[in-house]
């Protein structure tokens, strides 16, 4: 499975970098063999410094080979650039950001200060060791999403029934979280919301929902997708939602959403329908709009040796769990 045309990505590095070389390259050359072509390959040993990074975002969106502005990893970092983005910019040259976890402070932001669409998918990094079905979702939104259910094929427990339409918003708990009360929070109101985050303690992962709850975040809330909260069960997790609010809305939970291998790309401020049945094990998150995702003209070619089946190859074996 790639691209039947080559897209071009600029990598940018607004959080943490990749300490590995061999884990770097490979990488590069797994997403290569997907049919990208990246722009910008080289490993980088030193961060730039908040001015740098926020440089980096509008030189990748000035450049016009770049299709993609896709981040090398998350950690943390991202939230400082935000004072320092020229979001006028962006609008006058929009790229399709990329990336998940620290990312979730620019994706956010830039939706809601611009109307670029961006995706909650995997990063560079995360392509040492790529999954197929993460591949396949990935290159699902590349393609313009010709799968509109962005949940097929994915299990799904609903926590509350309904139906609800809104615009997608969301991403790593925490890092929303620490947006609240400043310039660049995340407007909840008319949206389906999808929070996940990765080994915070359950305590922890409460302060931040009662922190939303005082915040009135949840209020005009459509709908609710909870993804995976690596070291915490996500049942607790709804259970500490609905006694800090009234759940009026569809809620579910969906492993595949979080820091995890097999990753289902989101696309940030896509207008989207949320369709949960009372103990169904499947549900649809369908889009309905994707008015301000940047134009890609592509589609996927699948050889009779079909990606599916089979993995590309690691970069290098390591015990670092390469997700964040």
């Amino acid at each position: 499975m790639r691209l039947r045309r080559s897209l071009s990505i600029y990598v940018i590095a607004p959080a943490w970098l990749v300490k590995s070389r061999l884990e770097h390259y490979g990488a590069v050359k797994n997403i290569q063999k997907l049919g990208f072509r990246v722009l910008n390959p080289g490993f980088r040993s030193r961060p730039l410094d908040a001015d740098g990074k926020a440089a980096e975002i509008e030189k990748a969106f000035r450049d016009k080979r770049a299709d993609i502005a896709l981040s090398l990893r998350g950690g943390y970092g991202s939230m400082k650039i935000l004072p320092r983005l020229d979001f006028a910019a962006l609008k006058k040259r929009p790229k399709i950001l990329a990336g998940f976890s620290d990312l979730s402070a620019l994706l956010n932001p830039v939706f809601e200060k611009t109307g670029i669409v961006g995706l909650h998918s995997p990063m560079l990094w995360n392509f040492s060791n790529p999954r197929p079905a993460a591949v396949r979702s990935f290159l699902n939104a590349l393609c313009g999403f010709p799968q509109k259910n962005l949940l097929a094929g994915a299990r799904v427990e609903t926590l509350s029934p309904g139906r609800a339409q809104g615009i997608l918003k969301g991403g790593n708990l925490v890092t929303l979280s620490a947006l609240i009360g400043t310039p660049w929070e995340t407007d909840t109101r008319g949206a389906v919301v999808f929070l996940e985050d990765v080994d915070e303690k359950i305590h922890e992962i409460d302060r931040c929902l009662t922190q939303w709850a005082l915040a009135g975040k949840f209020n005009g809330v459509r709908g609710l997708v909870l993804g995976d909260f690596r070291g915490a069960n996500t049942r607790d997790v709804f259970a500490i939602i609905r006694s800090l609010a009234k759940i009026s809305f569809p809620v579910i939970y969906c492993p595949a959403v979080g820091h995890v291998p097999g990753k289902i790309t989101f696309p940030v401020g896509a207008r989207v329908k949320l369709e949960a049945k009372a103990g169904a094990k499947n549900a649809n998150l369908t889009i309905l709009s994707l008015d301000g995702y940047p134009p890609v003209k592509n589609d996927i070619y699948i050889s009779k040796r079909l990606f599916l089946r089979r993995k590309l190859p690691a970069a290098a074996k390591t015990t670092a769990r390469n997700n964040i």
